[in-house]
This record gives C-alpha cells, sequence and structure tokens, in this order.
C-alpha cells in the first residue's frame, strides 16, 4: 500500500507594500517590523503590481499631510495604512475620504499590529482602532441624513445589510457566512457600491451608509 504524503498547504500570497515616512529613522525602523512576517514583500518603489499597500507614518494630519496622502493613494493606485500619533475629530472624515482604510496608533504599531492593518487594508476592508471608531460613530450620529458625500442613487436591501454587518466588524468571510453569501459575492456588493458612489473603500461606504441613515 502507498503511504500517503502529508499535504503541503499553499504558500500565502505576498502583500506587496511600500513605506513612507517624514525621516529615515521611522521608515527603517516600520520596514525591520515588516520584513519579519512572510506574507510582506517591501519594496523601495511602487511598480504597479496589484493589490498594494502604502504604510505612511506621518508626525500629524494637517492640510499637507492629506494632500501627500492623496497623491499616493489616488496617483499610485494604492490601498492604505495610516499610522499616526493622534487624529483629532475634525479630521476623521477627511482621512477616511482620502482612501485610508486602516489606522494604527504609533504607541501600537509593532509588526504584527501593521501586518494586521497591512492584510485589512490589502482586502479593501477596513481596521481602526476601537477609540477611532467610537469617535467615528459619535460623529456619524451628530449629523443629519441627507448631507451625503458623493452623488449617486440610494442602497440596496442587500448592500444594506452588507454594510450593516461591516459596521460591526465583521471581514468579508464573516459576513459571507452569516448572510449565506459566497465570499466573491460580497466583495462584488461591496465595490459595486464603492464605485456608484464614488466612495475610497469600505470604512468610507460604512460612514457613508451611517451619514445617511441607511444603517444605524
Amino acid at each position: 500500500m502507498r503511504a500517503l504524503l502529508p499535504t503541503v498547504p499553499e504558500p500565502e500570497e505576498r502583500i506587496p507594500v511600500v513605506v513612507h515616512a517624514p525621516d529615515p529613522i521611522s521608515r527603517e525602523g516600520a520596514i525591520s517590523q515588516l520584513r519579519r512576517h512572510r506574507v510582506v514583500e517591501v519594496a523601495d518603489e511602487w511598480d504597479g503590481r496589484e493589490p498594494g499597500v502604502a504604510v505612511l507614518l506621518v508626525e500629524s494630519v494637517d492640510e499637507d499631510t492629506l494632500g501627500w496622502v492623496r497623491r499616493i493613494v489616488r496617483g499610485q493606485g494604492l490601498r492604505a495604512v495610516l499610522v499616526a500619533n493622534a487624529i483629532r475629530e475634525a479630521e476623521l472624515f477627511d482621512v477616511i475620504a482620502c482612501g485610508i482604510g486602516a489606522v494604527v496608533w504609533r504607541r501600537e504599531a509593532t509588526g504584527d499590529r501593521l501586518v494586521q492593518a497591512v492584510r485589512a487594508a490589502a482586502r479593501g476592508g477596513g481596521d481602526l482602532p476601537p477609540d477611532l471608531l467610537g469617535l467615528l460613530v459619535k460623529q456619524v450620529n451628530a449629523l443629519r441624513p441627507g448631507t451625503a458625500l458623493a452623488a449617486g442613487g440610494g442602497l440596496t436591501a442587500r448592500e444594506m445589510e452588507v454594510l450593516r454587518l461591516c459596521a460591526e466588524g465583521l471581514d468579508t468571510g464573516e459576513v459571507a457566512v452569516r448572510l449565506s453569501y459566497s465570499e466573491r459575492t460580497v466583495k462584488n456588493v461591496l465595490q459595486g457600491l464603492t464605485t456608484r458612489l464614488g466612495l475610497r473603500n469600505r470604512v468610507h461606504a460604512v460612514a457613508y451608509a451611517l451619514r445617511e441613515g441607511y444603517i444605524s
């Protein structure tokens, strides 16, 4: 009888990452943390591969920083992780509108935490610290419905159900299980509504749905 060979798992696809920082010491520190994880492939410059993630280290969030983030995210088509010391309440929606789906506080920026955020960004998902997520919900609840972030029609029942579960912190796989959809269907729903409404990512879509009163 032929012996059965052990199953060898398929290697996980590596995520191309570029790191931008205001100084070389911060940049090298982040690169050193990321290179300890095999799922990440750090590149000096972006070569156009998909999906790609930019890890952006900033001292503060101001107009100059937001302009810099927009140029990187929109100009190069990258998804982004923002590593910051703090984000003020008035800056939060601007950060999300720039295309930032994942935020890591500098004080918590271990290698594991950075990779978690990179994975979320690469999937087109969101990863916000609990205190920042609470601030986002507070901001949204304080706004009246009807001040749309983007032009476009309303949301379908399926889109609202997907976003409601995303707002609860579920990832695309968990949403698919909860709704008995395939994960591809959930991704298509999210991609379709973000494209139609001119939104940047899943976090931006959840913020839009909350602010417009589609979910609560």
